[in-house]
C-alpha cells in the first residue's frame, strides 16, 4: 500500500511539472514575438565581451560560434577571467583565419568592429542575455596616425584594450652628440656623464674636416690621427659632408692628423695656443705657468677628386634575449618594407643576433645579401629567449660583425645594434678593438636603445655613436607599446616612429 502512495505521488507531481514547462515555453515564445527585431549593426561580439567580462554569463554553455558548427563553449573556458580572455582570443583567431574577422585600426575601434557574419552567429544568444550596457562610440577626434596604422594580424594580446607592438606604432628619438658637442661638453663637465664606457672614451674629439681646393667637401678620404711619435691612434673616414672624427683618450701632446684620398696625402696640425692667465698678488710662486689649450678642429685641404659611394652595406644586429620581443615584432614586420623602401639596387642587407652564454646560441650571423626574403626568414625564425642577468654577449656580436663581416670597402656602412642591456665588465679589450674598427672602416653604429634600460646602457650607446661617426636612438612611451622606455640626458628632440628614423638616416648617409 504504501507503495501504491508513492507512485501516485511521483504521477501527479510528474504531471504538475509537465503543466509548468508547457506554460513556461508558451511565455518564453509569446516574449520573443513580442521583442523588437534586432539589425545586424546591433549583433555585436563587444556585447559578449561586455558580458563576459562583468561575469554574468561566464558559465553559459550556448554561447555564440565562430562556425555554424563549432559553438564558442568549446572554445571559451567556463570560468576563470583569464581563461575567459583567452578563450575570445582563440575565437577571434579562428574567425581570422577563416577571413571572417579583420583587426581595426585603434583599440576602442577593435572593441567595436566585428563582422556582419559574426553578428548572425550570436544574434539569438545576445537577444536574450545581453546587459543593458551603453553603446561605445569612436571619440570624434581622428585617432593618432590612424591613416597609417592597418593592422591586419590577429590579436597577440588583449583584444580589447591593448594594441599590438606593431612596427608603424613604435616611436623613438634620435640625439647626435657629434653635431651637439658643446652640450655633451657640458654634460661631461658637471659630472653627469662619465666615460669611458666598457673602454669606449670619447670625450678627447678631434673634428677633422677635409676639403678640396675649391671648398667642396672630399667624402670618404682616410684621416689617421697620429702621435707625436709617429704611431697610429685612431683610424676614420670622411661623411658625405668630408667630416670625420678621431679621438685620443691619452690626449697627448705633439700629435697630428694624415688625410689620404686618390693616392695624395696632406697633414693637419692640431693647434696647441699658449694663453697668459695673469699674475695677480694672490697668485702663489711658481704658479705663472701659461695655460695650453688644444684646438678641437682641423681643416685640411686635399687636392684630389672625390669619390662618392653608390654602393650600401646596410646591417641589423638584434638582441633576442627574453625582454627584446616588441623590438623583434618590429623588425619582422617591417624588414620586407623596410628594404623596399632603402632599394636593393644598390644596398645589400644582413641581419645578425645575439643572446648570452648559456643561452641557445651567443651569435648566429648571416652574410650581406640582396636576397630580402631568405633573411625576412632568418628574422621569422628567431624569437625572444634566454638572458637571465642584465648583461648580454654585446661584446662577442660586435667582434663578429664589426671585424668578420664581408664589409665592401667602397661601400657607405651603416650598422643598427638594437638592444637593452650593456656588455658584461671585462669585455672592454674586445668592445674598443670591435668600435676602432668600424670606426677604421667608416662603419657608422646606430644604437637603438631599447625598453628598461638603464644608464649605462644609454652612455654606452652613445659612446659607440660617437667614436663611429653614428648617432644615438632611442624608444621612448609614446607609443604605449611594451614596458618603460628610460629618457636619456639630452636637449630637445622629435618623437618620430622608428620606421621613419631608420628611412631618414640611411638616406641621411646615403651619397
Amino acid at each position: 500500500m504504501k507503495n501504491k502512495r508513492i507512485i501516485c505521488l511521483a504521477l501527479v507531481l510528474m504531471l504538475t511539472l509537465g503543466a509548468a514547462a508547457c506554460s513556461s515555453s508558451k511565455e518564453d515564445t509569446s516574449s520573443k514575438a513580442s521583442a523588437p527585431a534586432i539589425t545586424n549593426e546591433e549583433k555585436t561580439i563587444p556585447e559578449k565581451h561586455d558580458k563576459i567580462r562583468d561575469g554574468s554569463d561566464a558559465d553559459s554553455t550556448d554561447t555564440e560560434d565562430v562556425k555554424e558548427d563549432t559553438p564558442l563553449s568549446d572554445i571559451v573556458p567556463e570560468s576563470g577571467e583569464k581563461g575567459v580572455y583567452e578563450g575570445i582570443r582563440a575565437a577571434e583567431g579562428k574567425m581570422y583565419a577563416d577571413g571572417m574577422y579583420t583587426r581595426p585600426e585603434s583599440p576602442l575601434a577593435e572593441y567595436n568592429a566585428v563582422t556582419e557574419k559574426a553578428a548572425d552567429d550570436t544574434a539569438p544568444h545576445l537577444e536574450e542575455t545581453a546587459p543593458d550596457m551603453p553603446a561605445v562610440e569612436e571619440p570624434d577626434e581622428e585617432y593618432p596616425g590612424d591613416d597609417e596604422l592597418i593592422i591586419d594580424d590577429p590579436v597577440v594580446d588583449d583584444p580589447i584594450y591593448s594594441p599590438a607592438p606593431e612596427a608603424r606604432l613604435l616611436t623613438a628619438g634620435e640625439w647626435n652628440d657629434n653635431e651637439n658637442w658643446g652640450f655633451f661638453t657640458n654634460l661631461v663637465k658637471s659630472g653627469r656623464v662619465e666615460f669611458p664606457s666598457y673602454g669606449i672614451d670619447p670625450r678627447h674629439r678631434y673634428e677633422v674636416n677635409v676639403n678640396k681646393p675649391d671648398g667642396t667637401a672630399l667624402a670618404n678620404a682616410k684621416v689617421t690621427l697620429c702621435n707625436s711619435r709617429g704611431e697610429a691612434i685612431w683610424n676614420a673616414v670622411t661623411d658625405k659632408n668630408g667630416k670625420a672624427y678621431v679621438f685620443d683618450p691619452s690626449n697627448e701632446y705633439g700629435s697630428y692628423v694624415i688625410a689620404e684620398s686618390g693616392g695624395k696625402s696632406q697633414t693637419g696640425i692640431i693647434a696647441e695656443l699658449s694663453i697668459d692667465p695673469g699674475i695677480d698678488d694672490d697668485t702663489p710662486s711658481g704658479q705663472e705657468m701659461p695655460l695650453t689649450i688644444r684646438e678641437d678642429k682641423i681643416e685640411i685641404t686635399l687636392d684630389t677628386d672625390a669619390k662618392a659611394y653608390k654602393d650600401m652595406d646596410i646591417m641589423f644586429i638584434l638582441d633576442t634575449t627574453g625582454s627584446m620581443g616588441d623590438e623583434m615584432m618590429f623588425l619582422q614586420k617591417e624588414f620586407s618594407e623596410l628594404t623596399k623602401e632603402i632599394g636593393t639596387q644598390n644596398a645589400r642587407f644582413s641581419v645578425n643576433f645575439y643572446r648570452d652564454k648559456g643561452d641557445e646560441y651567443v651569435t648566429k650571423c648571416n652574410d650581406f645579401t640582396t636576397d630580402t626574403a631568405a633573411l625576412q626568414k632568418a628574422l621569422n625564425d628567431e624569437f625572444a629567449e634566454g638572458g637571465g642577468d642584465t648583461p648580454e654577449a654585446v661584446d662577442k656580436i660586435l667582434e663578429e660583425t664589426m671585424l668578420k663581416s664581408d664589409w665592401r670597402d667602397e661601400s657607405v656602412k651603416i650598422a643598427f645594434l638594437i638592444f637593452d642591456a650593456p656588455p658584461h665588465d671585462g669585455t672592454e679589450e674586445t668592445i674598443i678593438k670591435a668600435v676602432k674598427a668600424a670606426a677604421e672602416k667608416g662603419i657608422r653604429l646606430i644604437p637603438v636603445v631599447s625598453s628598461n634600460s638603464e644608464r649605462d646602457t644609454e652612455l654606452f650607446g652613445r659612446a659607440i655613436a660617437i667614436t663611429t661617426g653614428g648617432t644615438y636612438v632611442f624608444l621612448t612611451d609614446d607609443s604605449g607599446i611594451g614596458d618603460s622606455h628610460l629618457e636619456p640626458i639630452i636637449g630637445d628632440y622629435k618623437v618620430e616612429k622608428l620606421y621613419d628614423i631608420i628611412i631618414r638616416l640611411v638616406n641621411s648617409y646615403r651619397q
